[in-house]
């Protein structure tokens, strides 16, 4: 599980538009973004858009029709992919698979029975990305110009680096562990923004970007980076499941009260009668000195500047391969040369 920081978060939390984003380049996180296209782009019974050959193509549609919005406002989105997950993280990946098999289960029961509301929400809960998705969303974002990156590992701590690095302004990213992978600002809800109906409730809402710094975090709660990250292995993280009772609240109380690791992990066993189910050192480690890669200046401004769309190619993927209309799929691909011509005119360093 991710940590879950949004009680916290929404002390600090600010709306941002994107014209005040324009201008500025934002590493996304890949698998976040697509998981949010493969859950919100779907039937009425919850199935995902497919092609002729069975093949789900919600997250397709997702990368086509969102980052044209983007673009078209001069914010330049560079997604970032995950790597080889740390070990660590392996029992959380087993959880989430199990979680996906029972609600196929789920999920199947309730078109069986004519449960359609029901059916989405299972539906929605089944969602995963496999190595078809992944594949499938790099070879469109190269086909749109639009460039990419592969991170050793967690997709958010190569995010975190770039920003920190000075190549992007900010991480996008759905979760709250990009603030304990140090990224100073994230930007939520950047690629879903828009009208929204909430589960099981015929009630609609707005969903717009919002912006967090983690400076503001940290000075509202009073604490420092290190501590945050401690409270986050209270509550829980991708590395670890966190102490049982423990919340937000709590968790603050005890960080601030002890200073380390081991402070917190004797008050934990004499407190609870619990130990942390991963080594509370390892998890530290990995949130502080997470494997990533260094990025020069150069070499990331010549991955902007060399990606470029390639009309045919977008509608030979997206029409021939996968079914889209080509008449709408033709109209992005002629707005993206446009806006990279407009890009071209006004120099690589406006958008650095």
């Amino acid at each position: 599980m991710a940590v879950d920081l949004g009680k916290l978060i929404a002390q600090v939390k600010e709306p941002v538009t994107f014209e005040q984003l324009s201008g500025k380049v934002i590493a996304i996180d890949a698998y976040n973004t697509l998981y949010q296209f493969l859950t919100i782009i779907r039937q009425p019974d919850g199935s995902p858009l497919i092609d002729t050959k069975g093949r789900v193509t919600s997250h397709l549609s997702g990368i086509l029709y969102r980052n044209i919005n983007l673009l078209e406002y001069r914010i330049t989105p560079v997604y970032v992919f995950d790597g080889i997950p740390p070990l660590l993280k392996r029992r959380t990946l087993e959880a989430r698979a199990n979680r996906r098999r029972q609600a196929q289960a789920e999920w199947e029961k309730a078109k069986a029975l004519g449960q359609m509301e029901e059916a989405r929400t299972h539906a929605v809960a089944s969602t995963k990305i496999n190595d078809e998705i992944v594949k499938s969303a790099k070879e469109l974002l190269g086909y749109m110009g639009i460039p990419y990156i592969q991170a050793p590992s967690e997709g958010e701590a190569q995010g975190a680096r770039m920003a920190s690095d000075g190549l992007v302004y900010a991480s996008a990213s759905q979760d709250y562990d990009s603030f304990l992978f140090g990224a100073d600002v994230v930007i939520r809800n950047l690629t879903i923004s828009g009208r929204r109906k909430l589960p099981k409730k015929n009630i609609f809402i707005e969903v717009k970007p919002e912006r967090i710094l983690l400076k503001d975090l940290l000075s509202k709660l009073a604490i420092t980076r290190l501590q945050l990250i401690h409270l986050g292995m209270l509550m829980g993280t991708d590395f670890n499941t966190g102490i049982d009772k423990v919340g937000p609240k709590t968790a603050l109380k005890i960080v601030k009260e002890y200073d380390s690791v081991d402070k917190i992990v004797e008050y934990v066993r004499a407190k609870y009668n619990a130990e942390f189910d991963a080594d509370p050192h390892e998890v530290e480690r990995l949130f502080t000195h997470h494997e990533t890669k260094g990025i020069s200046r150069s070499e990331f401004s010549a991955l902007i500047g060399d990606s470029k769309p390639d009309k045919e190619k977008i509608l030979n993927f997206m029409c021939i391969e996968h079914g889209f209309s080509e008449d709408r799929v033709s109209k992005v691909a002629d707005k993206l040369a446009e806006l990279r011509a407009d890009k071209g005119q006004k120099g690589i360093n406006k958008w650095m």
